[in-house]
């Protein structure tokens, strides 16, 4: 990188591929920054711009570069977000939430419990737990349960969000976890903060558990089908989870719960949930038969993005051999 306006070009697709949820292509664009010193110093200056974009795309650059300065950079830019009381210091803060969980040191740990304390001090706006529990999560560690204890303490419950996850997902071993997931006494809203938290990160122990998660959706399916609310959710956000990590979820799991998680979809398929029908098709490509292509041309919605993904679905399972 050898002029400015080799720089302002790398922005601009840093920005880019950042605005369109493109990782790969804005890490690709990152790595041809130049030398950390020259990149950071660009991603520094990106984020004393005014469009909430290049802020946004900035702090994605620097959990990329990684390191303790990135931590303590991106610590430095979270206060000055949060002290604009606007939308978009909101959506640059959330990203450097994500940047922090990103990153591999203890700055970033830190930084990350410190918002987490300042939550709990003065009570949460809608929005502001979810990417700090998925965050916590993503650098979770030994001393972490009695800090989100105390901080939940000085909560009001209403506000816990998936940060209740977060706590379930610590206090409980995998064999604890799977019979809290089929208890019927535990509120399906509880399920659904813990498949949330999940999203950021699943490790293998925990990823044996997911058959009592959709032992669980069945117990709900009538409800989900009928009706949008916690149930439709749960089951969209189980989907959502099981989609994310399919390559390393779906071929292991055993017989009896692929079965059941082909019977659950294919009920869900009908679900008046948009979001839960849609996550039901693409599930069902995944572990459906043959036979369940007529199915879902059936129920085929009439929105055309919507019925595309159906489309494919059902042509993917028309391509599966028999028997």
């Amino acid at each position: 990188m050898t002029h400015g306006m080799d720089a302002e070009q790398l922005r601009d697709e840093l920005v880019d591929a950042c605005s369109w949820g493109e990782e790969d292509r804005a890490r690709e664009v990152v790595s041809r920054f130049g030398m950390e010193p020259r990149a950071r110093a660009l991603l520094e200056a990106m984020l004393e711009e005014p469009d909430a974009l290049i802020r946004q795309a900035a702090a994605f650059g620097l959990g990329v570069l990684g390191g303790s300065a990135s931590a303590k950079r991106l610590e430095q830019q979270l206060a000055l977000e949060e002290a604009r009381g606007d939308y978009d210091g909101d959506s640059v803060a959330e990203e450097i939430i994500r940047a922090l969980g990103r990153l591999e040191d203890a700055d970033a740990r830190a930084a990350l419990v410190r918002k987490l304390e300042r939550l709990a001090a003065a009570g949460p706006e809608p929005g502001d737990v979810n990417p700090v529990a998925n965050a916590l999560w993503k650098r979770r560690h030994p001393d972490l349960l009695p800090i989100l204890r105390r901080s939940l303490d000085q909560m009001d419950p209403k506000d816990w969000g998936a940060l209740q996850g977060l706590l379930v997902l610590l206090e409980k071993t995998p064999d604890e976890l799977q019979a809290w997931a089929r208890d019927p006494s535990v509120p399906v809203e509880h399920k659904t903060r813990v498949v949330t938290v999940l999203d950021a990160d699943l490790p293998a122990p925990l990823a044996a558990t997911l058959p009592s998660f959709i032992s669980a959706a069945s117990s709900t399916v009538e409800e989900a089908v009928s009706q949008e609310g916690e149930a439709s959710r749960y089951c969209d956000r189980l989907f959502s989870l099981l989609l994310l990590y399919k390559e390393q979820v779906l071929p292991s799991l055993l017989e009896e719960a692929r079965t059941e998680l082909r019977t659950l979809a294919r009920r869900l398929v009908a679900s008046v949930d948009p979001s839960c029908s849609l996550g039901a098709a693409v599930v069902l490509k995944h572990v459906g038969r043959p036979e369940d292509s007529a199915f879902l041309d059936a129920h085929r919605p009439a929105e055309p993005v919507l019925a595309k993904v159906f489309d494919d679905a059902s042509r993917a399972l028309r391509g599966i051999p028999q028997g």
